[in-house]
């Protein structure tokens, strides 16, 4: 046992030195959480709990509330009342032309809309009469003939006289906004722009309340605003809705409308993508040609089934092969000449057919039977008679003569046939 022990003692180091090495000193470092969600729930840098709770204090004499009704069927904001707000801030803003009538609407009755998007629908540019363009994507500058990608930050200010100074701020986290390309100066003021000097914030008078657009939503994210003093940013312009606002409504309709948009997209398989390509012509040559192959598969199989088809025989109908033997023994008695022993074999059948399907006796063939047998077989009494009377006969009768034995065999005939 003591040879062991130093083997023992050195695979203990060992494991001691590996836990130490893979435990206490190699600590990965932490990795921003870059995912964009938005949601005011949400304490990770791109998500909007700052801003939610911030609503609290900044509006101490409102009531802050989430809503995930579609515009015009609140259960918390009225149509018909004042001093309300209704805040949107969504990677895209997909209002139709209806949800906008009622916004704009909603806020002529003296009601704050505060929209802040990356973008928006066409519904919403036309009814605004505005037209803008996505930043998010890499901005390259060319110096001395060297193109470079420009950092994705973002840097945004705010524009006098609406607010007290040019104020910027700034945050090195990702950028997601956009820019006005076009704005109607008769009716719209330009409250702010981006770090290219584009305008990305407006306002437009609507009767007695305003309207708010603003392209940088992640301005409102919980990294932006607590990163160094950009929380003013977001006091500023939460400034600029009416102070004495009784009711405001955070928007979670067209949040949930993005992530199913979102989520739709990115459960779309290479499938979908290729049937979905699109040529120079606007064409989708894919999917032209996944339908031919599907027709022409189709073809093969009919004309494959078509030439495998083989002749079916026709069945014949099963004989009735109890009828012939009847048949061949009537005959067998017939040739010998044994008239009575048939005719008292087929009297026997007879009393037996009545016996079964009649159920009346036969052994007292009487006027009674007679009249049982015509009552339930519906055949004429004479005719029953006759066979009766037959068989009767036959009891006393020496012999029976071909004659007899084919009348016989037609009175049965008759009866069975009329019963």
């Amino acid at each position: 046992m003591n040879k062991f022990l130093p083997y023992l003692f050195a695979a203990l180091i060992l494991t001691g030195i590996f836990f130490l090495f893979s435990t206490g000193k190699s600590k990965k470092e932490k990795q921003l959480n870059e995912k964009i969600t938005l949601r005011k729930t949400d304490k990770i840098p791109y998500g909007t709990y700052v801003a939610y709770k911030g609503l609290s204090y900044l509006f101490p004499n409102a009531s802050v509330f989430p809503s995930k009704d579609e515009p015009g069927f609140w259960d918390s904001l009225s149509n018909y009342d004042n001093k309300q707000a209704y805040i949107v801030v969504a990677d895209h803003f997909s209002a139709d032309d209806d949800e906008m009538r009622r916004l704009v609407k909603f806020a002529k009755n003296g009601n704050d809309v505060f929209i802040s998007a990356k973008t928006v629908s066409d519904d919403v540019t036309d009814a605004l009469g505005c037209r803008t363009m996505d930043l998010s994507d890499p901005i390259f500058t060319e110096d001395e003939g060297v193109v470079t990608a420009r950092d994705d930050s973002l840097s945004v200010s705010l524009q006098k006289p609406f607010f007290p100074a040019d104020s910027i701020f700034y945050y090195p986290g990702r950028n997601f906004s956009s820019s006005f390309t076009r704005t109607d100066e008769d009716i719209t003021n330009e409250l702010g722009k981006g770090g290219a000097g584009v305008t990305n914030f407006i306002h437009l008078k609507a009767g007695k309340g305003n309207f708010y657009l603003h392209l940088a939503p992640l301005a409102f994210s919980n990294y932006f605003l607590l990163h160094k003093n950009n929380i003013q940013y977001y006091e500023m312009v939460m400034s600029v809705i009416d102070p004495a606002v009784t009711k405001i409504a955070w928007d979670e309709y067209y949040m949930s409308k993005g992530e199913r948009r979102r989520n739709n997209n990115r459960n779309k398989g290479w499938f979908t993508v290729l049937m979905n390509t699109k040529n120079e012509a606007g064409d989708k040559p894919f999917r032209a040609a996944f339908w031919i192959l599907i027709l022409l598969m189709l073809l093969y199989v009919l004309l494959e089934m078509r030439r495998k088809q083989r002749y079916i025989p026709v069945v014949a109908k099963p004989k009735n092969d109890s009828l012939e033997f009847v048949k061949t023994i009537g005959r067998l008695y017939y040739d010998k000449a044994n008239h009575k022993n048939l005719s008292h074999k087929m009297a026997a059948y007879f009393q037996e057919h009545v016996r079964a399907k009649y159920k009346l006796p036969t052994s007292n063939m009487d006027e009674e039977f007679i009249k049982a047998l015509q009552y339930k077989s519906g055949v004429p009494d004479y005719e029953i008679r006759g066979v009766v009377s037959f068989i009767k006969y036959l009891d006393d009768a020496p012999a029976i003569s071909d004659k007899q034995l084919s009348e016989f065999h037609k009175q049965l005939e008759t009866f069975y046939q009329k019963a």
